[in-house]
């Protein structure tokens, strides 16, 4: 038998080895599901710049036509009421020619590769901000992982990899502190990325309650049995506003004004 000694942890360097343990896995979770939030964020919002393009642009055109016919109707038949429906109609014309024309309607897909999501989670991993150690610190965090997600969103794989190698060259990233004082770090960092993870699941399950993520589950399915929900809603509505126009055209007396 050697004469080798074998180090006995201490209760306190026991304690913080499994806080550490633990908060690397939940790290790790959180690094995923952070990835999920990322991932429908941007699926959600290239779906939503897609649809305003081909069907947003075409209710406006109606909402337009409604506005005119509206405001013809109250030049003719001058009441509280004709004047009021004007007033509403036109307002709703103008919301939709906002929405339609707005930078959500520029957005456009991502394809959101595997090496992609595999960057976004190592950098997710190591530049969340509920793994901060100080106030300073969290900022910094804050501003990378803004950078992080702005890079995912546009599906930038060389933004992901240089904050990566910045990451990986910051002396920031060294730290060098007591048992005692990292143990409080681990346990504040646990508490942080536990209620972070609490936060995340909300959120999820609110994004997939929006109208735009039902819109675009409802575009999967069909999609799925080879329609095309939004070439369906560009008829549906064309169809409309060709009615619209045509009694506009009718109230009007004469050919639509433009």
């Amino acid at each position: 038998m050697g004469n080798e000694i074998v180090k006995r942890l201490t209760p306190e360097e026991e304690e913080l080895a499994t806080k550490q343990n633990e908060l690397a896995l939940l790290k790790m979770q959180l690094a995923d599901e952070e990835l999920a939030l990322a991932s429908l964020k941007a699926e959600l919002a290239g779906f939503e710049g897609l649809y305003l393009r081909r069907v947003g642009i075409l209710y406006a055109e109606l909402d337009e036509w409604t506005a005119r016919l509206a405001e013809l109707q109250a030049e003719k038949i001058a009441t509280a009421e004709t004047n009021s429906d004007a007033a509403a109609a036109r307002a709703q014309a103008e919301e939709s020619y906002s929405a339609a024309h707005s930078e959500a309607a520029e957005v456009q897909p991502v394809a959101l590769s595997p090496e992609l999501k595999k960057l976004y989670r190592e950098a997710a991993k190591r530049v969340h901000p509920d793994t901060a150690i100080d106030d300073a610190d969290r900022v910094r965090r804050e501003r990378l992982m803004k950078d992080v997600n702005l890079a995912y969103g546009k599906g930038d794989e060389d933004a992901l990899r240089r904050i990566l190698v910045t990451l990986d060259n910051s002396p920031e990233e060294v730290r060098g502190l007591g048992i005692g004082a990292d143990l409080i770090r681990v346990l504040r960092q646990l508490r942080l990325v536990k209620d972070r993870l609490l936060v995340i699941t909300t959120e999820l399950a609110a994004l997939a309650e929006t109208d735009i993520a039902l819109l675009k589950a409802k575009a999967d399915t069909a999609a799925s049995q080879g329609l095309d929900l939004l070439a369906e809603m560009e008829v549906d509505i064309r169809g409309r506003i060709s009615a619209v126009r045509q009694i506009f055209e009718q109230t009007a007396g004469g050919e639509a004004r433009v």
